[in-house]
């Protein structure tokens, strides 16, 4: 008997210990001292961003001015630190690679000219300023900047609307110009103010949606050229494009001349194609076959004079170096407002494309992309650009895969390149005067393959069904609307996901899994077992605001009822005494949050059960004691659910 009072006696010790010791652990919690303020945050990071230039510039203190100074351009120009390890080497396989994308680019940049309704010089003039100005400024080595389809048909198709190229075709290239301008200034914004997340609106679902549906579209613009259609509508949506195609084949006979020509060295450039991935030694030759192709065919023309039986031609490509565009940017005219807005839009998709372009190849080399830096220097080749007579440049994915492929190592390829273009543009534009637009679709229709990934969209649909419904809003609005219609619908569905998830956040119970201290969903993990007279939730939210907190209350109110309700023989499956709240995903909590919190303590308490708060942030219990909710719960705040359980004998 008297052993058994001293084990009582030594039972009630360690309880009172272990009491003690969770009311310790729950002091810990309730005593945090005071979260910076907003206003502090800002200082702080002010006060950081002070701290870390200081760091970064205090051992030029004592360096001649000219050290200084040279620092800063290393900074704004990539080129002056690698430059000064660049070998003969490097340059060798540059030049090889610079070669073999200029061959791919110039009768690319005719094509995707005559997409955007531009001459056909115009696109061989953004294949030379924009890539020395990102040789010098870039920090990708493999990317390789020009004129690309999707960005060529976001412009016309939102131009056009503006001003019809046909009417006024220097007119609208006015317009093209000052969008490329306000673009290049979006963009190097967006870089200097470290505002890349804006790129982000456009998530992966939507990219790959918005470029397959922007692909088949420019592949049905493409019958024009194919077909040799000489009235052609100016809409993008597919219901247009078959109709003009019907009604030109319907009242004016196309020439089959034009269709067998572009036919056949499509074919021609698939099938290169086909052999460089197979094998990958040949790589070359699927990259200089549209070069081949417009050369072949131009000469075919000439000596045929196959332009005199229909087969429609390039004409006059106007020769020279870029000429200043200065004088052409009218900031008078009245849809300068409009242009703005396109500029906007035109920037963020041009960004979005270059930078996921750049971060693939990056990711293979083992480096790292500065995505600010990135945003500055595009943006900067857009703005000189504009004053060169280019239209909106970025990062191709083609032609970067063919620089990759080329064994290039720094971006002196592109310098290569843009030599190479200017050269042509000098002594060549003579010789394109033959060139059939036929093969100009041809090379453009050859280019839309590698834009369609049916197996991306697959994986999206197995991984998130919301994602898919988002990529597929941006491909069927481009293909049914307009390209700003997809790209409209694209946002519009990812933004309503995530205001979908912040409004209905999951709430799990949570059970404890046998041999461990772990607190899991038991509906994730079968073996957890609940606490009787004991319901843990955890909410699985960032945030408990206006938004969802009334939604959050509901769903614990009725999972409580529930787990209280009777069993088919009528039997009650248990009485709750305690709910514990795990808030340890909450980061924040507004008043509203606040005040659902205050209803629902009220409503359990009213059936004689408590609320414990288990493992609150930083943020959170500050504005849960300034509101005194902790005192109306009666202190019941604890550092783990284990010990809020513990507190379930003191109900």
């Amino acid at each position: 008997m008297a052993s058994l009072a001293v084990e009582t006696c030594n039972m009630q010790v360690d309880i009172d210990e272990k009491n003690t010791h969770h009311d310790v652990r729950s002091q810990w919690v309730l005593n945090a001292p005071e979260p910076p303020s907003p206003w502090r945050v800002v200082a702080d990071s002010v006060r950081k961003t002070i701290s870390n230039c200081r760091e970064k510039f205090s051992p030029l203190r004592n360096q001649p001015c000219t050290t200084l100074v040279l620092s800063v351009l290393q900074g704004i120009f990539p080129i002056l630190n690698w430059g000064r390890n660049y070998t003969a080497t490097k340059f060798r396989k540059d030049f090889l690679a610079g070669l073999t994308i200029a061959s791919l680019c110039i009768p690319q940049s005719i094509g995707y000219a005559t997409l955007a309704h531009l001459d056909p010089q115009y696109g061989l003039y953004t294949s030379v300023v924009p890539p020395l100005i990102y040789a010098v400024m870039g920090t990708s080595r493999e990317i390789a900047i020009g004129p690309v389809a999707v960005v060529s048909l976001l412009l016309s198709s939102m131009i056009q609307k503006l001003i019809d190229p046909a009417v006024d075709p220097v007119g609208y290239t006015k317009l093209i110009l000052l969008t490329t301008l306000f673009a290049g200034i979006f963009q190097t914004a967006f870089g200097l103010f470290r505002l890349g997340f804006l790129v982000d609106f456009l998530s992966h679902a939507a990219i790959v949606g918005f470029v397959a549906g922007a692909a088949v579209v420019i592949g049905l613009q493409q019958l024009k050229g194919l077909l040799g259609i000489t009235y052609f509508t100016t809409k993008t949506d597919i219901i247009s494009v078959m109709k003009a195609v019907w009604e030109a084949a319907v009242h004016n006979p196309w020439n089959p001349r034009n269709f067998i020509l572009g036919c056949s060295f499509l074919v021609f450039i698939l099938t290169t194609r086909f052999l460089g991935k197979k094998k990958k030694k040949l790589f070359w030759l699927a990259s200089i076959s549209p070069l081949v192709s417009v050369i072949l065919s131009t000469l075919v023309v000439f000596l045929t004079r196959a332009d005199k039986n229909g087969v429609k031609i390039v004409k006059y490509v106007k020769g020279g170096l870029n000429p200043s565009s200065i004088h052409q940017l009218d900031f008078n005219n009245p849809n300068v407002g409009e242009v703005a807005k396109i500029g906007l839009v035109v920037a963020v998709v041009a960004l979005t494309e270059s930078v996921a372009v750049g971060r693939s190849f990056a990711s293979i080399k083992g480096y790292q992309l500065d995505g600010n830096k990135e945003m500055v220097s595009i943006g900067f080749t857009n703005i000189i650009g504009s004053l060169t007579s280019c239209y909106v440049a970025t990062g191709s994915f083609s032609r970067t895969a063919v620089n990759y492929a080329a064994g290039c190592e720094t971006l002196v390829s592109n310098i290569v390149m843009a030599v190479t273009v200017s050269i042509s543009l000098q002594f060549l534009t003579k010789l394109l005067y033959y060139t059939p637009t036929a093969i100009l679709a041809s090379v453009i229709l050859s280019a839309l393959p590698g834009l369609i990934d049916i197996n991306e969209a697959y994986k999206i649909w197995k991984v998130d069904k919301l994602d898919f419904l988002a990529c597929s809003g941006a491909f069927f609005g481009v293909l049914f609307a307009s390209v700003e219609i997809g790209l409209l619908v694209a946002v519009v569905i990812s933004f309503s996901k995530i205001i979908l998830i912040s409004i209905r956040p999951g709430t799990e119970t949570l059970g404890k899994l046998p041999g461990t201290d772990l607190f899991c969903d038991v509906y994730q993990y079968p073996m957890a077992v609940k606490i009787p007279g004991v319901m843990i939730i955890r909410v699985k939210s960032a945030l408990l605001c206006f938004a969802n907190a009334n939604f959050v209350r509901e769903r614990i109110i009725k999972w409580v009822t529930q787990e209280e309700s009777e069993d088919d023989k009528g039997n009650s499956k248990s009485t709750i005494q305690l709910v514990i709240l795990d808030t340890s995903n909450l980061v924040n909590i507004d008043t509203s949050g606040i005040a659902s919190l205050e209803a629902l303590h009220k409503s359990l308490s009213s059936k004689g059960k408590q609320l414990a708060i288990a493992n609150p942030r930083w943020q959170v219990i500050h504005k849960l004691k300034v509101s005194n909710f902790v005192t109306k719960i009666g202190g019941r705040v604890f550092l783990t659910v284990e010990e809020a359980i513990g507190c379930k004998s003191e109900c």
